[in-house]
């Protein structure tokens, strides 16, 4: 297996370095390689073909995941952000027969787990408890399940094996040129471009993985969002790179508006998850961020496009990775060379040699790659135009006073927005001003007309958007369908 190999490889080179730096326990290269194999013996002894794994980012979660590699038993990483009913829907869907977890988490409290089964995983503060379940079918090779955050209740489990996953981390080794690099990981280790980018990507070039909890990282659930601690830990621990969410990129900018110093020390910050404009990524770089927009999806085991520093252009998701062939089939984006194995329990899905994206997009003459937003997204306006929302949504949230905003104007005369502002205390007629700045770049057809201020911003725990911060729009839709009535009306 290719990343045991990697960390035995840079045992020997850098033993005692540091490879995994948590809130409470750092692993050098020696230490990673014991603890891995301890647990790879102890797993490997429990003869579970399917773990599910739910717990924060930490160094257990990293041991886990490579333990469970060298095994040979598939792992069903589990999203905190899941629901109650998603999280039980994961664990039938792929047939997990054990999860391991913390002591006395949510997961003890509606999971059938069985306490006469119970294992303490060795020295590193999780248990693994057998769970009783029906075996899943999964395509041959299966070694990770993903579940797809997309729009519906019950999201798909998307199966990958461990050359996929490598494959894409060293293909982003090899565009970005980072070489052994020290990484900040902020987003979940559940979520796949994490997974990916975050642990593979670090561990097989000699680098090093931060890997603190959601709360030490300003995450604080319904709570809130508490970007002091984000600053302060990001300023702490000097990273070279980090993944972020556009919202997140959001909110870094308004802290360097507020007098934060970007460390020297960053060298690559990707972005992605929803279209970021060309304005925003302007405006980032500008302030010192080396900010770099990518495209990719769990089908094909994360990211399939990349902007680097020697290689961009704003706007674009940036040219396809090595490992992959994309073309355009009417207006659609289509891969080949990294497609999933299949979903779970759906053989007619399985052994593809080609994902149909959903995405509308095109090459521009240099060959950068560019979205145009979902296929299923298209709006079309009572006079007959083609308008993408995410290309309207993306130019108004381009100079960061906005941060939300999801367009309307399906069989509709024009168009109009829901709007939250950055700043809650924003006046109306600065935003105005602004939508009437952004109106003026903007094709007659796809001008917003009108618009309403949200009295709250749209969240995840309301299922009006997805993990990822994409707007759920027939859910949004139904839920203020009085309200976009009415700025129809007259």
């Amino acid at each position: 297996m290719i990343i045991w190999e990697k960390i035995q490889a840079h045992c020997l080179k850098h033993g005692d370095e540091f490879a995994i730096i948590g809130e409470l326990e750092q692993y050098t290269w020696a230490q990673l390689a014991k603890v891995i194999g301890i647990v790879q013996q102890q797993l490997s002894q429990t003869e579970h073909d399917v773990i599910a794994l739910y717990t924060d980012n930490s160094p257990a979660w990293v041991i886990v995941d490579i333990a469970c590699q060298l095994s040979d038993c598939t792992l069903l990483p589990l999203p905190s952000f899941f629901s109650q009913q998603q999280l039980e829907h994961a664990i039938s869907q792929a047939g997990a027969t054990a999860i391991i977890h913390q002591m006395n988490d949510e997961l003890t409290s509606f999971i059938n787990l069985s306490d006469n089964k119970m294992v303490a995983i060795n020295s590193i503060g999780l248990i693994l408890q057998e769970v009783n379940n029906k075996d899943a079918s999964l395509p041959p090779g299966t070694n990770k399940i993903t579940f797809t955050s997309g729009s519906t209740g019950q999201p798909k489990g998307v199966c990958l094996s461990s050359q996929q996953q490598v494959k894409v981390a060293e293909s982003l080794l090899q565009a970005t040129q980072l070489i052994r690099p020290k990484h900040l990981s902020i987003l979940p280790f559940s979520t796949l471009l994490e997974n990916i980018g975050g642990i593979y990507a670090p561990l097989l070039s000699g680098g090093s993985i931060v890997a603190m909890s959601q709360e030490s990282l300003g995450f604080n659930g319904s709570s809130g969002f508490d970007l002091a601690k984000l600053l302060t830990t990001i300023s702490h621990y000097q990273p070279n790179s980090m993944i972020l969410l556009p919202e997140l990129l959001l909110a870094l900018l308004s802290a360097i508006k507020s007098g934060w110093s970007v460390p020297s020390s960053l060298q690559f910050i990707a972005v992605g998850g929803s279209k970021v404009s060309a304005g925003l990524l302007t405006f980032a770089q500008q302030a010192g961020l080396p900010v770099y927009e990518g495209y990719g999806l769990s089908e094909c085991c994360s990211v399939v496009s990349l902007n680097c520093p020697d290689d961009q252009s704003l706007g674009s998701v940036g040219k396809p990775l090595n490992h992959v062939d994309i073309s355009i089939e009417e207006g659609e984006i289509v891969i080949r060379g990294s497609a999933f194995l299949g979903y779970i329990n759906d053989p007619d899905s399985w052994n593809k040699d080609k994902v149909y994206t959903g995405d509308l997009g095109y090459f521009d003459e240099q060959q950068y790659l560019h979205i145009n937003g979902r296929k299923k997204n298209l709006l079309i306006s009572s006079f007959g135009r083609n308008i993408n929302p995410e290309w309207v949504e993306s130019e108004l949230l381009s100079n960061g006073l906005l941060k939300q905003c999801v367009v309307f104007g399906d069989a509709r005369p024009f168009c109009t927005a829901l709007i939250y502002p950055l700043n809650q205390h924003e006046t109306d007629d600065r935003l105005q001003s602004w939508i009437d700045t952004v109106n003026t770049t903007l094709p007659e057809y796809a001008q917003i007309k009108k618009w309403y201020r949200l009295q709250a911003p749209l969240s995840f725990d309301q299922k009006l958007l997805t993990s990822n911060g994409r707007p759920i729009r027939a859910t949004i839709a139904n839920q203020y369908s009085t309200i976009i009535d009415q700025l129809y009306q007259g």
